[in-house]
């Protein structure tokens, strides 16, 4: 399992306060589905940032980008591999 660090950067704020609850329910949707590890937003409202696991880049892709954020063009969004990095090692 790998995992991806997937940037929502603001594009519409109104949108984004509209959409929210859609957003919302999608991430719980995924984060029970197994694809979400962790989620939250920037303080200063620049966006969210989302920790998805996957086998690959298109299986994730293919997630990220039905995103009701996304969908509704709320916000980007822009995928990179991560390496969680504990105590002692980087888990790939």
């Amino acid at each position: 399992m790998k995992y991806y660090a997937v940037l929502l950067p603001m594009k519409d704020l109104e949108k984004s306060k509209l959409h929210r609850q859609a957003h919302l329910d999608f991430l719980e949707e995924q984060r029970h589905a197994g694809h979400i590890f962790m989620y939250g937003r920037m303080a200063d409202d620049a966006g969210g940032l989302l920790i998805y696991q996957g086998e690959d880049l298109e299986t994730v892709d293919a997630i990220a980008k039905e995103d009701p954020y996304v969908t509704l063009g709320a916000r980007d969004y822009i995928i990179h591999e991560w390496f969680m990095q504990t105590d002692y090692q980087i888990v790939k």
